[in-house]
Order: structure tokens, then C-alpha cells, then sequence
């Protein structure tokens, strides 16, 4: 998935570079995996690409002997670049960045509505959302994970893989001081001396949270969960690794597979090497590297259970008016 973004990044900078068919770099970074380019989103008022949609491709598998996609290869993938600080397109990335930044959300962005619309568009043609992946990388990771609570919203679920997704925004911030500021509060009153008809209300509450909880535990499990990869150097994704309800953070540092979702359902991969420099520890070839070792997050991310729990929470039906 991080090779088919490094291929979208690399559409644009071939388009840049008038690269020809020939001498373009951007297929080395499909073909391999045998896929084709079926289509490049292109952001109409500057001319860049920021994302593209790629295809199984059956007839390149059989010529190298591999009659069926392997399992865990979707059949299409919505890969989503991040910020290109270049000319032809630092204009449009950076009012994105600046957006997020803002308001902690990318909806309204020309970009958003042109992506939204390409994934529906692949559900309607391929009759579901199975085999549709959506992966992207810094800013398209945000992007990506918008798209992706914007369609599980409508209930459409599609797996996503979000590498380095931004989590530092302004409102993130002031959420934080509050958030710090409600849990010391709710450990003092914890600390207060509470009436018989209190704890006997705090009884009934917490047996119907169990319940929900329950329940909402065994929806999460039947519909994929997005994967979000973060570095503990990467100031613009660290957020998404800060501990829901004050605890502390605590890894897996057993392989991918030996590893169980936090309680939140997200799988959230770290990497974790020590103080490295924030370009290093933001850059996609990170998630590529022969030397990768992933642990999954095993605490409760506070960023994570705000913004995706809900969509997996199960709500009364509205009664309609007689």
C-alpha cells in the first residue's frame, strides 16, 4: 500500500517532468505488484494529480503464472498522495494543510468531494465495498480516513491503510487541555462521598454501557477497521499514540500478527526508533523498509476513540411522525 502512494506522488512529479511513457517512474511502483493504472484524479485548477485508483491485472498475474490474487490483495486500490512542496501544486496542498490545521477536517476541500466521489464510484462498479481498499500518506492519509467515516456514516465500509495521517490541529490541542483538565475533575469526584441513590444509578449506568459496549464490540469486529501507521518521532501524527482516559502508553512487541486490536478496534501500528528527525520519521519509505519491526498500540487512542467510535455505535431507529 505505501508503494502504490509513492507511485501517486510520483504520477505528479512525472507530470512535471514531462516525463514520457518510457521514462516514467511512477508504473515501477505498480507494476510489480501486478496492478494497472486505471485513473488519475486530477485537481482541475492547478492540473496536479493527488490521487489514483489501481486495478488487479489479471491478464500481467497469468503471464507470470499467477492464475488468482493472493488473499488480502484487493482488486482496487484509492491511493492518495500527501503535500508536494513544489510550484505547479504547493498552493492547493497547502490550503489543505492549512484547513486541517483549522478545523481538524478536510470536508469542503475540492480535493474531498473528487475522492468521495471516485470510491462511490468504485462500490457502484464493483456491486459492494469488498476488495476496495483506500490508502494515502500525510495529508492523502487524512483524506483517506475522512472518506472513510464519510461512507461509513452512509454504513459502506471499505479497508484503509493511513500512513503518518495528521492528528496536530489547533482544535486538537485545545481538546486535549480540556480533556486533561475533565479527568483530574472526574478523579475528584470519584474521591467524594456519594448517596445510596447515586451508587444505585451509577449501578444501572454502567450495566447498560457494558451492554452497549458489548454489542458495539461485536459490530466492530464483523467490519474492517482501518490500519493507521504512526512514528513516535512524527510531531504530526503523535496524537493519534496519546492514551485515552490519561493511561499510559503501552506496546506489543510481539510481530503483527501475535497482536490484538486496542479496545477502540482500530488497528494502530508504531514504530519506534529512538529520536530521529522529524523529515525521517515522516517520510513514506519507512513503511517499505526491509528493516521494518511493527508493534500494535494496545492502550485506548483518545484521537481514535473521538473521532471513529461513534460510526461503530449502534443507534434506536427515528419514529417517524403519524
Amino acid at each position: 500500500m505505501a508503494c502504490f502512494v509513492q507511485a501517486v506522488y510520483l504520477l505528479e512529479l512525472d507530470r512535471q517532468e514531462n516525463r514520457s511513457t518510457e521514462t516514467a517512474l511512477a508504473p515501477q511502483w505498480w507494476t510489480p505488484f501486478k496492478y494497472k493504472l486505471v485513473e488519475a484524479l486530477v485537481d482541475e485548477r492547478d492540473g496536479s494529480i493527488f490521487a489514483a485508483v489501481l486495478e488487479w491485472d489479471q491478464a500481467a498475474a497469468l503471464a507470470d503464472f499467477i492464475p488468482i490474487r493472493p488473499t488480502g490483495a484487493p482488486k482496487l486500490v484509492l491511493a492518495i498522495r500527501g503535500t508536494l512542496l513544489k510550484n505547479p501544486t504547493i498552493r492547493r496542498d497547502i490550503e489543505d494543510d492549512l484547513r486541517y490545521l483549522a478545523w481538524e477536517s478536510l470536508k469542503g476541500s475540492f480535493r474531498f468531494d473528487r475522492i468521495l466521489s471516485a470510491l462511490k464510484s468504485i462500490i457502484f462498479l464493483q456491486q459492494g465495498s469488498k476488495n476496495v481498499s483506500i490508502t494515502g500518506h500525510s495529508l492523502g492519509a487524512g483524506f483517506a480516513l475522512e472518506v472513510y467515516k464519510a461512507l461509513a456514516a452512509e454504513g459502506t465500509y471499505v479497508e484503509a491503510h493511513l500512513f503518518n495521517p495528521p492528528s496536530v490541529s489547533l482544535a486538537m490541542s485545545l481538546r486535549i487541555l480540556g480533556e486533561k483538565a475533565g479527568f483530574v475533575w472526574k478523579r475528584f469526584k470519584l474521591m467524594l462521598p456519594s448517596n445510596s441513590e447515586n451508587q444505585r444509578r451509577s449501578a444501572a449506568e454502567a450495566a447498560a454501557e457494558a451492554t452497549e459496549s458489548r454489542i458495539t464490540s461485536e459490530l466492530k469486529q464483523m467490519l474492517p477497521m482501518p490500519h493507521l501507521y504512526v512514528n513516535t518521532s512524527d510531531y504530526i501524527c503523535c496524537y493519534y499514540n496519546y492514551p485515552d482516559g490519561g493511561q499510559n502508553s503501552s506496546f506489543n512487541g510481539n510481530k503483527e500478527k501475535e497482536a490484538k486490536p486496542a479496545g477502540n478496534g482500530v488497528k494502530l501500528f508504531v514504530v519506534s526508533k529512538g529520536k530521529q528527525r522529524f523529515l525521517e520519521a515522516h517520510r513514506l519509505k519507512q513503511w517499505w523498509s526491509d528493516d521494518l519491526e511493527l508493534q500494535m498500540a494496545l492502550n485506548n487512542s483518545m484521537l481514535i476513540s473521538r473521532q471513529l467510535n461513534s460510526l461503530y455505535t449502534i443507534q434506536a431507529p427515528k419514529q417517524t411522525q403519524r
